[in-house]
């Protein structure tokens, strides 16, 4: 049994195992790849440690004996967790991108409101097994501002600037911060993927994982796009993007990232309220010097770099052209009556 996994920005680990005849436990296991360790016996002990493991191990209790086998050795480019997840890949548990065909939907401009039903609705949906692993790039009907799931209303928006620049303000499932939204100067999208893609992964970790393809996007038009943890894109002349994540029990993952193409900073200035203390520890003291937008560094229109986009996923993995179908629109219909416009939801935190 084999399972690889590649660590963004780091190195590649392999797990190679064999089980007992009643297939219940790792009898061997061999952990190889392109990383560093030093002192090099390490690894004979973490391949030691696996003998004998249950194969319905968890994936943090499979990760803490592997770090424990580890002990004091210097690991350069993996973790103990990468370890965990190779080996869940080739026990079955995990699975990797090259495992899954992805419909891509290049979406309508919609409304902020029904933006974030169809998010929770096509999420949904993939938990149930309803709908395959999802790309889908959003299109923006109107202004808004999108606050996330634990943000206060007041303290995030000031309504004033909102009503004058007419803003929709909305509240998403997910927690980050609140994302100003302007049609044709912001890039939107969600993956809406199985849990398994993610198994083993913390947060922090899967973040960096779900956005690595997007970087390589932006490698290739020039930018020097890093991922900035826990939930940040962004190059030498400032920040990119922003990512959000949500886990539903039913085993499905959203995590959606919003793009800054082009930005009016003085209307954001005056419709979000950025305190000083959130941006004392960005090393700016001008929330317009934080978000530096595509345009400025690619020269390319929005359309270019959407369908760059487009065009680079397709060659990394497995895709196929989608819709959003007419019965996801209408439950993300009845949830904006019943939710996402309500002002219980939007006021869920003052």
């Amino acid at each position: 049994m084999h399972g690889e996994y590649k660590v963004p920005g780091g190195k590649l680990v392999a797990a190679d195992l064999e089980l007992n005849e009643a297939g219940d436990t790792i009898a061997a296991a061999v952990i190889s790849g392109d990383f560093f360790l030093e002192p090099a016996e390490a690894i004979g002990a973490v391949n030691g440690a696996l003998v004998g493991v249950p194969v319905a191990t968890k994936a943090r209790d499979l990760a803490a004996l592997v770090a424990e086998a580890f002990g004091d050795a210097t690991l350069v480019g993996f973790t103990a967790d990468a370890v965990a997840t190779a080996v869940r890949r080739a026990l079955g548990h995990a699975t990797g991108w090259e495992h899954h065909t992805f419909e891509v939907i290049h979406d309508e401009p919609r409304e902020p409101h029904l933006q974030m039903a169809l998010d929770e609705v096509i999420a949904r949906a993939v938990g149930d097994g309803e709908r395959g692993p999802t790309l889908r790039i959003w299109e923006w009907e109107r202004n808004a501002v999108v606050i996330g799931s634990f943000q206060s209303l007041r303290n995030e928006v000031d309504a004033e600037g909102a009503r004058k620049h007419d803003i929709t303000v909305t509240r998403r499932v997910s927690g980050g911060g609140a994302m100003f939204i302007q049609p044709g100067n912001t890039i939107t999208y969600s993956l809406y993927l199985p849990a398994s893609l993610v198994d083993g992964l913390s947060f922090e970790r899967s973040y960096a994982f779900l956005d690595d393809w997007v970087i390589g996007a932006l490698r290739e038009l020039g930018i020097d796009a890093t991922y900035v943890p826990l939930n940040d894109i962004a190059s030498p002349a400032g920040k990119i993007a922003g990512a959000a994540q949500k886990r539903y029990a039913s085993g499905a993952v959203l995590h959606h990232v919003t793009m800054a193409y082009d930005i009016d900073a003085d209307a954001m200035l005056e419709v979000l309220r950025i305190g000083r203390e959130k941006l004392s520890d960005k090393g700016t003291k001008s929330a317009n010097k934080r978000v530096d937008p595509l345009r400025s560094q690619t020269g390319m229109a929005r359309e270019q770099i959407v369908e760059a986009f487009l065009a680079y996923f397709a060659g990394r993995y497995a895709t196929t052209q989608g819709t959003v179908r007419p019965h996801e629109l209408e439950r993300a219909s009845g949830l904006v009556d019943t939710k996402f416009a309500s002002e219980a939801w939007i006021g869920l935190v003052p």
